[in-house]
């Protein structure tokens, strides 16, 4: 897959930029499926009228609203309930998955039961993150960003890239989201960290990471 993981959605030009070039083909000409289940484990975002703006195009963090040919909803908390001939081929079939923020680890939890885990690597879409929907890439979250806590415990996310994330550095709805904070966060985590504020995403095709920004951001190594 190739992954777009941002702070805040398509927010700019530049991460809008990125995402078209991703698809290879115009976003009118691409269909596209939502993923909300994240939000739900987060007491701030959901469940109710948060979900609903971000199904619907109108949360203000642009990733439905953009324009794509058609938008489908994906709940990952349904599918164990459905037969996988029902959602698999629609899966495979997508140019772009939209995954919403919330609870990263509640977000892992439903994409390892559901099914949709194993499917990630051998999917041809354009996987667009948000925040949390971000976050899951990474091996471990950190335990700054532990909120729903998964059945065995512990902070572990899927691995897919080696890095690690802190979406909305410096936010001014969110006060501890500081850059002093993400070096004490980075410091714990076991490789690479990025703290990305809501104008900055990180482009990774076939394992590169690429940062596109018109905002601040910081990598820290380890």
């Amino acid at each position: 897959m190739k992954l777009l993981l941002t702070s805040a959605g398509v927010i700019n030009k530049s991460i809008h930029d990125a995402l078209v070039d991703m698809l290879d083909k115009p976003i009118a000409d691409s269909n596209a499926l939502c993923i909300p289940t994240a939000m739900y484990g987060h007491p701030w975002v959901g469940p109710g009228v948060n979900t609903w703006e971000f199904i619907s195009g109108k949360s203000g963090n642009p990733m439905v609203e953009l324009g794509w040919k058609s938008v489908g909803v994906l709940e990952l908390t349904a599918l164990p309930s459905i037969s996988r001939d029902r959602w698999v081929p629609l899966v495979q079939k997508t140019d772009v998955l939209l995954v919403a923020g919330g609870d990263a680890l509640y977000l892992h939890h439903w994409m390892r039961q559901s099914g949709l885990t194993e499917l990630l690597p051998s999917l041809r879409a354009v996987y667009v993150g948000m925040s949390a929907g971000s976050m899951v890439m990474a091996p471990n979250i950190g335990e700054f960003f532990v909120g729903w806590t998964p059945p065995a415990g512990g902070d572990e996310a899927l691995g897919l890239v080696d890095f690690a994330i802190f979406p909305h550095l410096d936010h001014e709805m969110l006060p501890d989201n500081t850059l002093a904070a993400a070096e004490r966060w980075a410091a714990g985590m076991k490789g690479p960290a990025y703290a990305i504020d809501d104008q900055t995403a990180i482009k990774v095709i076939d394992g590169a990471a690429e940062v596109i920004s018109e905002g601040n951001w910081k990598l820290f190594h380890k």
